[in-house]
């Protein structure tokens, strides 16, 4: 990475100067885990583990699945977005084409089904380079609405190639990973906890603050020596690489994919769900996942009221909660804590 002579990295400067440069200072992360951080993470774990253990429903299990699944993508979204600020409306790109890579690897070629994970990885990252080289350079709402296009335009064309690609069907008879539900939830899980430990260690690292930084002051980065676009473009390639992984799990679980994985619906709904964990958190963004996926589940009951009702819960959690739910009810707990 260039540097300017004589310039002191904004890295090297510590936390404060970088906060200095945040605008909003509430979504700074410690730089390392405190031992009530390593309780609550083992709680919410065990709680995961533990409940299709103990109700053991075979719908749970469905629900929980879906619900982690969503939890990596927003855990993804928001190590880019979230700390950059910089929105990806067109995030759901990532998820379909992993989904859509590990499709067509078992369907059209019969590969082994383990291989649709790495190859739903390497296509999501490729989309985000040639998407983010040209389109991260760009000011204002330009790259939003980049992104955005580019998932339209995937969308597309999976209908226009609907010999190759089903169509609006979409893809179907895609081999399990796991006979087991049960297991491939847990291995659905694990991979999730991976991925997301991977996510907040690099966000409390001194990448994090760059990031955090570029967010508050992009100009007062690029004066201090640092990459911004490097950095904006990596950030972005770490997204989709957890979303195309996601996106992948996703189609060894449905067994099939569509070209719904590709819309705008998509990715307002991992936003909603970032939105509600909390901005800029990683964890909070896994936790709000969850949470709305299983009230989704829990308003089923209420037949056509369930849409009207899930609306006003999230505008109330929205309104009286702009910071979001999760990630900042956890730190008033940790610091009643003390």
């Amino acid at each position: 990475m260039r540097q300017r002579a004589g310039v002191t990295p904004l890295w090297q400067r510590g936390a404060g100067g970088i906060s200095r440069l945040h605008a909003n200072p509430t979504t700074l992360m410690p730089t390392s885990f405190t031992k009530k951080d390593l309780i609550g993470a083992a709680i919410a774990v065990a709680v995961l583990v533990v409940a299709p253990l103990l109700f053991k429903s075979n719908y749970l299990v469905g629900v929980l699945t879906v619900a982690v699944i969503y939890g990596l993508w927003a855990a993804s979204w928001d190590f880019m977005s979230g700390l950059t600020g910089r929105e990806n409306f067109g995030y759901a790109l990532f998820i379909g084409a992993g989904a859509y890579t590990a499709g067509f690897l078992d369907t059209a070629f019969l590969a082994n089904p383990w291989w649709g994970l790495p190859a739903g990885v390497v296509a999501a990252v490729a989309f985000s380079l040639l998407l983010g080289f040209p389109t991260l350079r760009l000011k204002g709402p330009y790259f939003a609405l980049a992104m955005l296009s580019g998932a339209a335009i995937l969308q597309r064309l999976m209908l226009i190639f609907w010999e190759k690609t089903g169509g609006e069907e979409g893809l179907y008879g895609i081999q399990p990973l796991l006979n087991s539900q049960l297991g491939f939830y847990y291995l659905v899980l694990g991979v999730t906890l991976v991925s997301v430990l991977v996510l907040v260690l690099l966000a409390r690292s001194p990448w994090g603050l760059i990031l955090r930084a570029i967010r508050g002051d992009e100009a007062s980065c690029q004066a201090a020596g640092i990459n911004v676009t490097f950095y904006k473009i990596a950030s972005l390639a770490i997204s989709a690489a957890f979303g195309g992984l996601g996106g992948a799990l996703y189609a060894h679980y449905q067994l099939q994919v569509s070209p719904q994985l590709f819309s705008i619906v998509t990715t307002i709904t991992v936003i909603i769900m970032v939105y509600v964990g909390g901005m800029g958190s990683i964890y909070g963004a896994v936790g709000g996942a969850v949470l709305l996926t299983l009230l989704t589940e829990l308003l089923r009951d209420f037949g056509e009221w369930r849409l009207l009702i899930y609306s006003l819960i999230l505008i109330l959690i929205l309104f009286f909660l702009p910071g979001g739910l999760i990630a900042p009810v956890w730190r008033r707990l940790r610091g009643v804590a003390k």
